[in-house]
């Protein structure tokens, strides 16, 4: 724990780093002075977890030299352990000279990957206070129905749409500057999020995305490693989420300690923790959200992967037909019509496609595939836009990087219960929420 804080690794590509011989916590402390010094509206979005624990000890640090307040947003799912919200509580109620705190408690709508009949959950449901993972917390901070202060919440709303419009909200018509723990090694997903090259920039930082108008996110911490991180909590003797201690006890490696929303698709495999660290939370957490137990016996399994494998006389077209099939009617036709709207994107407008890429598809699949020979208008504007005529049943060794229009990408989606269909670039949506809604009215009474 008392290792050095490692090399700056600026990542300016996808393809390359450049070093320096800056150390990360010099890098962030300079990253947060530019900030600090060109936004008087700054939160930073806390999860409980290591990464964002890192970002607000710093940033406060920061607000107490500067003698400002900041604020600090925490959206509680839940189904947390109670170990993180006591990491939670500590760093508001310690901090209160710099910190404006928001504990949201509002119902919102969320992925959840663990079940065919109930593909999204809500935490917080009024009306299942009883089958609640968690009481409501009770402390000052808390925002929840009866208080809410937010003119731009819609009951069920998804996170994703949540997050967006408080940025705005928080910063009054002044430009707001969103600071996220995200780190480029915790995977290429964060690295894409940060150096994607369509999205506009703040002054043109790497480390910036332009959110709308007046909010800008920012990730001071990108390029940092999980032992700088433990390193710097160590050095500086920072309080941080005693549930990491839990892990390590449960012989989780530290590469592989997440802190997630629990039922989506990058949280599956740690569902089986709650059981060890939490047993009366994990007995709720089962009773509360439909597929939990499923989630946990298989999660790892191919039955729940990309790497499921193809059932003997079937294309990828007939299997996902077939897997539509067994369905029930509501989620097969959420599907259906996900499916048509990539379908038709692929046909109609088309994607930018890297070189290499392009090639492949024209010298294997030009039957299906049409080289427009324009250029994106989106990021470095030096792709070529491909559309596809037909689906192709599969592309090997590409529609495993890339979501391009075929039968397999379409498949796993169902298999992985990826009813948001995250891995086709869709995100929740506002009409996935009322077809829920309409699937509840529907059978309520029954």
């Amino acid at each position: 724990m008392n290792t050095m804080i490692t090399k700056n690794e600026n990542i300016k590509t996808m393809k390359g780093k450049r070093y320096s011989d800056k150390n990360v916590y010099d890098a962030t402390n300079e990253r947060l002075d530019i900030i600090f010094n060109n936004f008087k509206k700054i939160y930073v979005s806390f999860s409980g977890g290591k990464d964002s624990g890192v970002l607000l000890n710093m940033c406060i640090d920061k607000a107490l030299r500067l003698k400002r307040k900041i604020g600090c947003l925490f959206i509680d799912v839940e189904a947390f352990y109670s170990v993180s919200t006591n990491f939670v509580e500590r760093m508001m109620f310690n901090n209160l000279s710099v910190l404006e705190p928001f504990w949201v408690c509002l119902p919102m709508e969320s992925q959840n990957s663990l079940s065919y009949l109930d593909p999204t959950w809500i935490w917080w449901d009024k009306g299942k206070e009883k089958i609640w993972v968690r009481k409501m917390p009770q402390n000052q901070f808390v925002i929840n129905e009866k208080n809410s202060k937010f003119d731009f919440y819609e009951k069920n709303m998804s996170f994703e749409r949540f997050v967006k419009y408080f940025g705005v909200w928080y910063g009054k018509g002044e430009q707001t500057a969103c600071l996220l723990g995200l780190r480029t090694d915790e995977s290429l997903n964060r690295v894409r999020a940060i150096f994607c090259n369509n999205k506009v920039k703040y002054k043109n930082l790497d480390y910036s995305t332009k959110v709308n108008e007046v909010t800008y996110n920012f990730y001071p911490i990108y390029d940092w490693a999980v032992s700088d991180v433990w390193a710097y909590n160590a050095k500086f003797n920072k309080d941080y989420n005693r549930l990491y201690d839990l892990f390590y006890k449960a012989g989780v490696n530290i590469t592989r300690m997440r802190l997630d929303e629990p039922f989506g698709n990058a949280a599956k495999e740690g569902l089986s923790l709650f059981k060890v660290i939490e047993p009366q939370t994990w007995v709720k957490v089962v009773n509360r959200v439909s597929g939990a137990n499923f989630g946990n016996i298989y999660n790892g399994s191919k039955i729940m992967s990309s790497a499921y494998t193809l059932p003997k006389n079937h294309t990828w077209r007939s299997f996902t037909k077939f897997l539509l099939k067994t369905l029930p009617v509501e989620t097969a036709n959420t599907y259906k019509h996900k499916f048509v709207k990539f379908i038709k994107y692929w046909h109609r407008i088309g994607c930018p496609v890297i070189d290499e890429h392009v090639k492949i598809l024209e010298n294997k699949y030009a039957n299906y595939t049409i080289n427009t020979h324009s250029y994106s208008n989106r990021g470095t504007r030096n792709k070529e836009v491909i559309r596809f005529k037909r689906i192709v049943d599969e592309l090997p060794g590409l529609d495993n990087k890339d979501d391009y229009l075929t039968w397999r990408r379409m498949a796993i989606c169902i298999i992985k219960n990826d009813i948001i269909c995250y891995s086709l670039s869709f995100s929740i949506t506002k009409d996935l929420t009322l077809r829920q809604k309409k699937l509840v009215e529907k059978y309520k009474n029954l």
